[in-house]
């Protein structure tokens, strides 16, 4: 009787300290997003322009993304994605898994910071509902790179999302078309502590479920993000003004799917 009790001792330890580590895992994850994202911050004028993030539907960063394949420059990551909510401030982030695509000018380099800017609900939707595969489910283009740059000109391209890289410090636009993004729902679960967490339970749920670097995260990206208006044609209060021939832009806010519909 004895030994069994000192068993299930032992077996409840060993699964305390498994939720334990996986839970750090997923704190890690969002601690390196947020370095990415503070990044950006320090060095706009070499970076994601902060107009182009200020359109963003969503933002997906994914650090640390290692080289799976040899000369192809294949890839896989994992990391986490954001929505823009109805009073424009951040969802709680939602973990996913990058696989594939190529990222040729980096061959023989030994990881990368990727950061993929969602300007419509279409490619979220599609990582919700299952996998989103870069180029084919969703329109994509290599982004621009600085506080000034030509963000009109992947507007006109109808680009539904917008591919970065960053290596030594330094951003990039960078082609990903065949990556697949898929939702880690085995992270989701661990992180907010619930099987049951879905995509659009994570979206929509309030600040105060998540741990405390998912805050950190956000605070970070809204400090970029609040640099500049949602819509073209309003004064920018720290950049310069958005040209007026620029398109209408496509920000359009999360919601959960309607239970009669």
């Amino acid at each position: 009787m004895k030994e069994r009790f000192s068993g299930l001792l032992v077996l409840v330890f060993l699964l305390v300290s498994f939720d334990a580590a996986a839970s750090t895992r997923e704190e890690k994850r969002v601690a390196d997003a947020a370095d990415v994202i503070d990044q950006i911050l320090r060095i706009p004028e070499q970076s994601i322009p902060p107009s182009l993030l200020s359109r963003a539907y969503a933002v997906a960063v994914v650090p640390n993304v290692v080289k799976v394949g040899l000369g192809v420059g294949a890839r896989r990551g994992k990391g986490i994605i954001v929505v823009r909510q109805d009073d424009n401030t951040w969802s709680n982030p939602a973990f996913i898994t990058l696989t594939g695509g190529s990222v040729g000018w980096q061959i023989g380099a030994q990881s990368t910071d990727v950061i993929l800017v969602f300007k419509t609900r279409k490619g979220v939707d599609g990582i919700a509902n299952g996998k989103l595969t870069l180029g084919a489910d969703a329109s994509l283009a290599a982004g621009p790179v600085g506080r000034n740059a030509g963000v009109a000109t992947d507007l006109a391209m109808k680009a539904e999302v917008v591919s970065y890289s960053r290596s030594r410090g330094l951003f990039a636009g960078v082609a990903l078309e065949g990556a697949g993004v898929t939702m880690d729902r085995k992270a989701n679960a661990a992180f907010y502590s619930s099987p049951g967490m879905t995509p659009e339970k994570v979206f929509a749920s309030s600040p105060n479920i998540a741990p405390n670097i998912a805050n950190e995260f956000v605070q970070l990206l809204t400090r970029q993000t609040s640099r500049l208006p949602t819509q073209p044609g309003m004064q920018a209060g720290m950049t310069e003004p958005l040209e007026e021939e620029e398109e209408k832009s496509e920000v359009r806010t999360f919601a959960l799917p309607d239970p009669d519909g």
